[in-house]
């Protein structure tokens, strides 16, 4: 099946803890502390892959997490860090935070690699925490949690070439004379449920890429039938080719037609509607298409280069193909654009305030990613890790905010996923 949307999680490795211990060596009888560094966790990389086609390893496992660092141990030995985990997608990709809808990457080579999620460190074992004044500490840190997204997968075909049109016009058909693609063909509406992709060949060895988007109607760029599916897969072609029914066999008129899909490429994007397009007048084999393709000729002959054709007799095929090979090294390939409301990546500013503290009653609430990084990171079940707490607590003003507000003996303090009661 083809799949090109998908929804994922993903965590990086938490870094592993730092170790407490001490020297025991014979001849050494009062050895100094020999506690190593946590390793750090592994990151969580996405690669994109040309042999992928589709996203749908991500439809039936969608959270994935890298592997933690390991402890330190006595003797100084640090943990070993975590393994890396790389997940492969097709080239293609566009990749995005699902929560805020930022753009993180566009994947668009073969071995392009993006880190959607970063390891923790390794917490510090006791032998980093010896000084003139502490000579035996027993303290140590946890190591620090991996960051953790949920991503949002979008798989957008690169082709040189799209092949846009109401339904039943003959794009299936039409893929299917000029390359080696094999499209399920058939005499009704959206016989094409997923876009294909096929290779043109020419006979001076050179080649393009051609995609046959489904068939779109009029309100595809909101999302009705099929459109809203699959018009994002027009937005990597450099040039497109507006099929139409030129004998209006199923009751259409051609021109109508192409004005209406015209104007859904224009709404889904102002950008998508101002790359080339040549049309491709289709069906001529059938009585009463020379009359309507005068008619049209007459309305977009000044604007539009047409080709007739026939899918199903081959007529004026090669003619198409290779007006197509003589346009596409002139024609840019398409820079990355976004769609209205989606969001540019921007580097935020960060605040100057370190923690924020806010009050309810007895009951006080403090947050901030330095301080709630120490809490995660803090060894609480020994004394010095609770003294080295209440250290930091005052050399980041935290004590100080807290007793302006009024703080009192048995106020509670809540701080990420601690809380306790304030002591004088």
């Amino acid at each position: 099946m083809f799949y090109d949307q998908a929804k994922i999680y993903v965590k990086g490795g938490d870094g592993g803890a730092g170790a407490v211990a001490f020297r025991r060596e014979k001849y050494v009888p009062e050895g100094g502390p020999s506690g190593g560094d946590g390793g750090r966790g592994g990151k969580v990389i996405l690669v994109a892959d040309e042999g992928l086609r589709t996203l749908v390893d991500f439809r039936y496992k969608r959270h994935y997490k890298a592997e933690r660092g390991e402890h330190g141990q006595g003797k100084n030995m640090h943990g070993k860090s975590g393994e890396d985990l790389y997940l492969r997608i097709p080239v293609g990709t566009v990749v995005k935070d699902a929560d805020t809808g930022e753009i993180l990457a566009d994947l668009v080579e073969h071995g392009q690699m993006v880190v959607v999620a970063n390891g923790g460190r390794g917490g510090r074992g006791n032998a980093r925490f010896m000084s003139n004044t502490n000579k035996a500490p027993t303290i140590a840190e946890k190591g620090e949690p991996g960051e953790e997204r949920n991503l949002l997968l979008e798989l957008k075909l690169l082709a040189d070439v799209g092949l846009v049109g109401f339904p039943n016009v003959g794009k299936s058909t039409i893929i299917s004379r000029i390359s080696a693609a094999k499209p399920k063909i058939a005499d009704y509406h959206f016989t094409t449920l997923v876009p294909n992709l096929g290779v043109v060949e020419l006979e001076d060895g050179e080649s393009f890429v051609v995609a046959d988007i489904p068939g779109l109607i009029e309100g595809a760029h909101a999302g009705a039938g099929l459109g809203h599916e699959f018009l994002r897969h027009t937005e990597r072609t450099r040039l497109i080719l507006h099929v139409l029914d030129i004998a209006g066999s199923e009751g259409r008129d051609p021109l109508e037609d192409f004005q209406i899909i015209t104007e859904e490429l224009r709404k889904y994007s102002e950008e998508l509607a101002k790359r080339p397009m040549l049309i491709v007048a289709n069906k001529m084999d059938i009585p009463g298409a020379e009359e309507k393709l005068r008619r049209l000729r007459e309305e977009l002959g000044d604007k539009y280069e047409i080709y007739p054709v026939s899918a199903a007799t081959g007529e004026g095929l090669k003619d198409l193909v290779y007006a197509v090979a003589r346009l596409l090294p002139e024609i840019p390939a398409p820079q990355l654009f976004t769609r209205d409301g989606e969001k540019h990546k921007i580097t935020q500013a960060q605040s100057t305030r370190r923690f924020q503290l806010t009050r309810e009653g007895d009951v006080f609430v403090i947050t901030g990613k330095e301080i709630e990084k120490h809490v995660q990171m803090t060894m609480f079940d020994t004394e010095d890790g609770l003294y080295r707490f209440q250290n930091i607590l005052k050399a980041m003003g935290i004590e100080d905010a807290l007793l302006k507000e009024g703080i009192k003996t048995g106020d509670k303090v809540i701080i990420g996923d601690l809380e306790f009661e304030w002591e004088d």
